[in-house]
C-alpha cells in the first residue's frame, strides 16, 4: 500500500508540473509574459473573412500582438468587434488606421495598423473597458467576392448591350473587308498625303542622274592597237562607294543631295565612263572590264579620293583621283594624279550634277590621252 501511495504522489506531481508548464506558455504567448500587453477593441463594418482568434496584429508591418477574441455586435449585427492584445509600447492613437491584409498569396488574414500623428497614444486604463478603434470602411472586404461582383456587373452590361456589340463587330468586319478590297487605293491616298505634307518622296520620283564620258577625244588610231587594256572597278573610301550625290559643307563632312542619286554606285559608274571614253575614241577592241577569261596586257588602276560638290563658299564640283598603269609583269609603268573642278551655277541637284559632269569630262579626256601615250611609249609586246 505504501508503494502504491508513493507512485500516486509522483504521478500527481508530474501532472501538476505539466499543467503549470502549459499555463505558463499560454500566459507568456497571450496574456503578457515578459512583455506587458494592452487590450484594444476594433470595430469592423462588414465581413472580416479570414480573420481568426490568434491572427497576427501588425503595426507598420511589425508584429506587435494577436487577436484574442472575435464577436458580433448584438446592437448592430453588420459590425464585428475584434479584441486584440498588443505590446504596451505600441503607439496606437485615435488617428491610427486599421485594416485587414492577407499574408502572401495563400496566407491568413492579419490586422494591419498604420501609425498616425505624433500625438500622445491612447492608454488603456487599469480595469477600464478597452479603447475602441474604428476600422476604415471596406477594411474587411473580401476581394474574391468583390471580383465576382465586378464580373457580374460587366456581364450585366454585356448582356444589356449584346445587340449593339453584335452590330459593332459586324460593322468592323464590313470595314475590314472594304479595306482589303481597296488596299491599293488606300496606299495611293496615304502616299498622296505623305507627298502633300512633305513627309517623304517615293523611290519612283527620285531623279536619277548619269555621268558624262570624256568631253574631247583624240582622233581614232589608224589601226587597231595590239594591246588590251583592262579597267577594274576603281577603289575608294566607303563614303564615296554609294549612289548618293555628295556635298561637302565643310572639310571632312559629307551630306547627300536630297531627292537625287546616281544611276549606280560611284565606282561602278566611273568605271563605265572610263571604258566609254576609250570606246568613243576608237579603242573599243582594246579596252575591257575585268572579266573571267580576259587577260589584259595592261591594267588601269584608279583610286578615287574626292568626288563631290564643295559648298563651303561658292558651290564647286571637285574630282580627284590617282591612276596607275600596270604592265604584264605587274610593274607600274606610269602613275599620275588627276584633279578637276567646275563651278555650280545653282544650288539644286541639276546644277550640282552639271558641274560634276563638266569636271568629269575634263579629267576623263586627260586620263584617255595620258593612258594611250604611256602605253604607246612602251616597247612592242611579244605574244607567244
Amino acid at each position: 500500500m505504501e508503494t502504491r501511495a508513493r507512485y500516486a504522489l509522483i504521478g500527481l506531481f508530474m501532472l501538476a508540473v505539466i499543467l503549470a508548464s502549459f499555463g505558463f506558455v499560454y500566459w507568456l504567448e497571450n496574456k503578457g509574459g515578459f512583455t506587458q500587453r494592452a487590450n484594444y477593441q476594433i470595430r469592423f463594418e462588414g465581413s472580416v473573412s479570414g480573420l481568426l482568434v490568434g491572427s497576427t496584429v501588425l503595426f507598420n508591418g511589425i508584429k506587435v500582438g494577436e487577436v484574442t477574441d472575435l464577436a458580433l455586435n448584438p446592437e448592430h449585427p453588420q459590425q464585428v468587434i475584434a479584441t486584440v492584445a498588443v505590446d504596451r509600447g505600441t503607439p496606437i492613437g485615435t488617428d491610427t488606421l486599421v485594416s485587414i491584409e492577407t499574408q502572401g498569396l495563400t496566407g491568413g488574414a492579419a490586422v494591419a495598423m498604420t501609425g498616425g500623428s505624433a500625438a500622445p497614444p491612447m492608454a488603456p486604463g487599469e480595469g477600464a473597458a478597452p479603447p475602441v478603434l474604428i476600422a476604415k470602411a471596406g477594411a474587411g472586404q473580401d476581394w474574391t467576392q468583390a471580383a465576382r461582383d465586378a464580373f457580374q456587373h460587366i456581364d450585366g452590361i454585356l448582356s444589356d448591350n449584346s445587340e449593339s456589340l453584335h452590330d459593332a463587330i459586324a460593322n468592323i468586319d464590313t470595314f475590314s473587308d472594304a479595306l482589303a478590297r481597296n488596299s491599293d487605293k488606300v496606299d495611293g491616298i496615304l502616299a498622296g498625303l505623305e507627298r502633300m505634307t512633305g513627309g517623304g518622296t517615293s523611290q519612283a520620283e527620285i531623279p536619277v542622274y548619269d555621268l558624262v564620258a570624256a568631253s574631247t577625244v583624240p582622233p581614232p588610231p589608224a589601226e587597231v592597237p595590239s594591246w588590251l587594256l583592262v579597267v577594274p572597278e576603281p577603289t575608294t573610301l566607303m563614303g564615296f562607294n554609294t549612289d548618293k550625290i555628295l556635298l561637302q559643307p565643310a572639310t571632312g563632312e559629307s551630306v547627300p543631295v536630297p531627292h537625287a542619286k546616281w544611276s549606280d554606285n560611284l565606282p561602278a559608274l566611273f568605271q563605265e565612263k572610263v571604258i566609254q571614253s576609250f570606246e568613243n575614241a576608237g579603242y573599243a577592241r582594246s579596252v575591257s572590264r575585268t572579266r573571267e577569261g580576259v587577260t589584259g596586257d595592261y591594267q588601269l588602276l584608279i583610286d578615287i579620293r574626292r568626288f563631290h560638290v564643295s559648298t563651303s563658299s561658292e558651290p564647286m564640283a571637285e574630282i580627284d583621283f590617282v591612276a596607275k598603269i600596270l604592265g604584264q609583269d605587274g610593274k607600274i609603268i606610269g602613275a599620275r594624279s588627276f584633279q578637276a573642278s567646275a563651278p555650280a551655277k545653282g544650288t539644286d541637284a541639276q546644277a550640282y550634277v552639271a558641274a560634276i559632269d563638266e569636271a568629269s569630262g575634263k579629267v576623263l579626256s586627260e586620263l584617255l590621252a595620258w593612258t594611250t601615250d604611256a602605253i604607246g611609249a612602251e616597247p612592242p609586246l611579244r605574244r607567244s
